[in-house]
């Protein structure tokens, strides 16, 4: 595959730039986030779908073997070596360009993991610190309950049974759409939208009951660790629903039928907020979850079931 005559990665001043270079080597490779998986599978390496669109999408650097695979299945391997020395010294702070000057430092390099700015130098220990903190906020959150990976049914009530473990919320009025991260239009962090079902994993949903009909949307992804969904208040975000992870300071959502029996549809309630919605009852892919007041329209309704 023909990847030659583009400027490369070595005009790389900061982040940014690197990631928008990286979105053009997809661009002329001409493959799809599936495609390139695929193809990196074929030569044993991992390029999980999601993660990929998850780093072209935002401002942190992927982590090198990552970045191997991208450039692999992008057909550029022969300079694989190039474009990890480049992302190594944007990490380190520091980059000589192309014309011998010296290096230039403070490149931007501020990274975000689940809505929390992390420095890149810093961030295998950071997720590392990430998890053994979360392995004990979830104990104290679920109050001694069952794991989010055991068996069984939590329930609403009688007729409405939710499941427990990895779960699946899609937006009633989309076929093969679910609410899952992505970057909306005017907020730079990570917030739920709408996405192709089968870009979600390896980002697993479920649901951690608080009691009642009450219960918080904990996402759990390999590269940012868990987290809980908030529906924020105030600032550039309000109304829309970040991932935090500390899930003892998120939103409960009270999880109501809004169908007959078996049908899995319901609405996602915030006390004195109103209910999620898929803003302006957006078909598209990407389309933000927002909150608003309630209404008895179909924007407002999710179905909900265990995840395939």
């Amino acid at each position: 595959m023909e990847t030659r005559g583009d400027a490369g990665p070595q005009h790389a001043r900061d982040t940014d730039e690197f990631i928008a270079a990286m979105r053009g080597l997809k661009e002329r490779a001409g493959l799809t986030y599936r495609q390139l998986e695929e193809r990196a599978a074929e030569h044993g390496e991992v390029l999980p779908r999601s993660t990929l669109a998850d780093v072209l999408h935002g401002r942190t650097l992927p982590r090198p073997e990552l970045l191997a695979a991208f450039v692999h299945a992008c057909g550029d391997g022969e300079r694989a070596a190039q474009w990890l020395a480049v992302r190594d010294d944007l990490a380190a702070g520091k980059v000589a360009d192309d014309r011998g000057e010296s290096p230039r430092r403070g490149a931007r390099l501020g990274a975000r993991v689940l809505g929390v700015p992390v420095l890149p130098a810093s961030a295998v220990l950071v997720a590392v610190l990430a998890a053994a903190v979360w392995a004990l906020v979830s104990s104290r959150d679920d109050g001694g309950r069952k794991g989010a990976g055991g068996a069984g049914v939590a329930a609403t009530d009688a007729r409405s049974p939710l499941p427990q473990g990895r779960t699946q919320i899609r937006p009633a009025l989309t076929n093969g759409l679910c609410l899952t991260d992505g970057y909306g239009s005017r907020y730079e962090s990570l917030v739920a939208v709408q996405r192709p079902c089968d870009e979600v994993a390896p980002q697993e949903t479920t649901l951690v009951p608080l009691g009642g009909n009450t219960f918080r949307i904990r996402w759990y992804h390999p590269d940012h660790g868990p987290g809980c969904l908030t529906a924020l208040a105030e600032g550039p975000g309000a109304g829309l629903l970040e991932p935090w992870d500390d899930c003892r300071r998120t939103t409960p959502f009270r999880i109501e039928p809004a169908g007959p029996d078996g049908s899995r549809r319901y609405s996602l309630r915030v006390d004195g907020r109103g209910c999620v919605a898929i803003r302006d009852a957006d078909l598209s892919e990407g389309a933000e979850a927002v909150v608003e007041p309630c209404r008895p329209k179909d924007s407002q309704v999710f179905v909900i079931r265990p995840s395939p």
